[in-house]
């Protein structure tokens, strides 16, 4: 298995980041992709990288949470980044109305300006979306085909905007969302519509624990050694079973970030 979509500068991983590493590799997860917000965390996020190679790679982005602090230079920073051979996709970007942490003007033009990086540099996309789909789509509707990979991370749309994101050849993110009856109910209604080709898993650590863990663990922390309970409830869910679902999201992240796992 892969995690495509793991946090693991945040904080809430300092004091046992190796370890956090040692118990995804005991559930036979064989690498993870750490998520790249802004230019600093792109770094660190690399940092990470060189220090566990060859078990990581990682994202270089601007989340449109922080769309209003960029440099005027963050296209030239990310550009740079995505040199090293350790960063296999633009993001995470997009737009996220929601919670308007920065302006929606502010989050869509540094959204555009990091589509535009990764068609010119020929990388895929990481793709953040919440609550801003049409817009989010019509940014990258002229770049469809001509971008390696466009990965919706965290999907948590409804079955129009999953149709649209398969029409256009997207791949799809599931995270522990899907084990939350609760705000994850129409995902789970959906969630069989995805082909196997489409889709990818991730945690999104530490975000997002699935509500399926028993017993409940202690902390509220997600980290990637849960991954195996988003594996079981897309098994429950859909058509394909677990071993399925495992060897073709291995293979499906290896294509779509061009990763070839050592």
């Amino acid at each position: 298995m892969i995690d495509i979509g793991v946090n693991l500068t945040s904080a809430r991983f300092d004091k046992d980041r190796s370890a956090v590493i040692e118990r995804a590799k005991l559930v036979n997860i064989n690498g993870l992709l750490v998520t790249g917000t802004n230019v600093t965390e792109s770094k660190k996020a690399l940092s990470f990288c060189h220090e566990y190679s060859p078990f990581l790679a990682c994202t270089a982005g601007v989340h449109p949470h922080d769309a209003d602090q960029v440099e005027d230079n963050f296209i030239e920073q990310l550009r740079e980044l995505a040199k090293l051979h350790y960063v296999k996709a633009i993001g995470e970007c997009g737009l996220d109305f929601n919670r308007n942490f920065s302006t929606p003007k502010n989050q869509q033009n540094v959204f555009a300006q990091q589509v535009m990086l990764a068609s010119e540099i020929n990388l895929p996309l990481f793709l953040h979306q919440r609550d801003a789909f049409q817009p989010w789509f019509e940014i990258l509707k002229p770049y469809i085909g001509k971008i390696p990979a466009m990965v919706t991370h965290c999907f948590t749309g409804d079955l129009s905007q999953l149709k649209q994101c398969l029409d256009a050849d997207m791949y799809i993110g599931i995270t522990g969302w899907l084990c939350d009856e609760r705000r994850g109910q129409t995902l789970r209604e959906i969630v069989k519509y995805i082909p196997l080709e489409r889709l990818l898993i991730e945690t999104d650590a530490p975000y997002l624990t699935p509500r399926s863990i028993r017993p409940k663990p202690k902390s509220s922390r997600n980290e990637p050694s849960y991954l195996p309970y988003v594996v079981a409830a897309l098994a429950e869910l859909t058509p394909y079973s677990a071993s399925e679902i495992m060897h073709s999201t291995y293979q499906n992240a290896q294509h779509a970030f061009a990763w070839q796992i050592q």
